[in-house]
């Protein structure tokens, strides 16, 4: 099993101090967290793309070279790019770039993204979005792989013949299908034989795992080997501790001050307690061998071979944090790597061999002499 950190540049205050960083600091603290997960070994690190309050991050490819330049292993996600959103034109020159940047280090997690204020900001209605994020894939897709496309768009002007730079570094780059609650987004990421990442985070386990399966019937329905099927799912919330009478005690205040803040903005809350939430929800609090056992669990409903967790402390101290996930790694992946699979997959990329280059006979004739 692999293992992401991912962070969507939350912006508000401190659930627990009530302390708002700046947004410089918020930003510098993005960074931080890339580098740290890098050294504790954590195979990849994905920043999403919101462009709406209370989200600052709403240009994930300058946060990620950024991020590219910080570091050297790490693969870098997208979590998710809202191509239902954007031009895919614009989109696949940012990304080629980032590729290059990255030396082909990028994964992309596509989806429609969500939000009324956003779909707003760029005049996406609940009509046409799922169209749009089609449309938008198949165009990015055809740029990625071809150097002249032409495509008959609705959503943008058509393409004739169109030759856009850089090309990629990767061939092709691997792009999963980000879901959360919808058949739309697995059909589209089965119909091209692409991994699907469930977001897997507001509810219980039953209608993330009941997507999954209509992913897998819907990968067989379009002749794809089911061998070659990889999901990834994402967490609720990371706090490793020692022992679980600890974890919760240190996460109860976080865990109240976000349900209250769910309840003052009338946003739907499914889990009234820390207990239930601990307990039913996919956030991985608690002791070691009781996250290792909650994976298990999750596991045998998605079959998945990607976990992705918060980058963000999210109302830990700084200490806690890094503690949390420094035992996260140390007790936690280090087991599930053995015991669980892993993609189906090379997590390296394959990248394009460099031109042998002769050199002319008479520079070889000059040597001789």
């Amino acid at each position: 099993m692999k293992f992401l950190a991912i962070t969507l540049i939350t912006h508000r205050p401190d659930p627990v101090t009530g302390i708002q960083k700046s947004t410089h600091h918020r930003f510098r603290e993005v960074l931080d967290h890339a580098v740290l997960a890098e050294e504790l070994g954590f195979d990849g690190f994905g920043v999403g793309e919101r462009h709406e309050r209370p989200f600052i991050s709403s240009s994930p490819t300058v946060v990620l070279s950024h991020i590219a330049a910080l570091t050297r292993r790490i693969r870098l996600f997208t979590a998710v790019t809202t191509l239902s959103l954007l031009d895919p034109v614009r989109a696949y020159e940012d990304y080629a770039t980032l590729d290059h940047l990255s030396d082909g280090r990028l994964d992309l997690i596509i989806g429609k993204g969500n939000g009324t204020a956003q779909r707003e900001l760029f005049q996406v209605t609940p009509e046409d979005q799922w169209d749009r994020n089609a449309e938008s894939y198949e165009v990015f897709r055809k740029l990625w792989r071809q150097d002249k496309v032409t495509a008959a768009t609705r959503f943008r002007p058509p393409l004739t013949d169109a030759e856009v730079w850089p090309r990629p570094y990767q061939q092709p780059v691997r792009v999963w299908h980000g879901s959360a609650t919808s058949k739309e987004s697995v059909d589209l990421a089965a119909r091209y034989g692409d991994p699907l990442f469930s977001a897997n985070v507001t509810n219980p386990i039953e209608p993330y795992a009941e997507l999954i399966r209509h992913y897998r019937d819907r990968w067989e329905h379009y002749g794809h080997d089911p061998a070659k099927i990889a999901v990834g799912a994402g967490t609720a919330g990371l706090f490793v501790a020692r022992t679980s009478q600890e974890a919760l005690k240190i996460y109860r205040p976080i865990f109240e001050s976000t349900l209250a803040f769910q309840r003052q903005f009338g946003l739907p809350v499914v889990f009234e307690t820390v207990e239930d939430f601990v307990e039913r929800s996919s956030a991985l609090i608690g002791s070691p061998q009781q996250v290792i056992e909650k994976v298990h669990r999750y596991h045998e409903q998605f079959g998945h071979s990607v976990l992705h967790l918060h980058a963000d402390g999210s109302g830990l101290t700084d200490t806690q944090h890094r503690s949390s996930l420094t035992l996260f790694q140390s007790e936690v992946a280090s087991v599930l790597r053995h015991e669980l699979p892993d993609p189906p997959f090379a997590w390296e990329p394959v990248l394009p061999v460099p031109p042998v280059v002769e050199e002319p006979e008479e520079a070889v004739e000059s040597v001789r002499v």
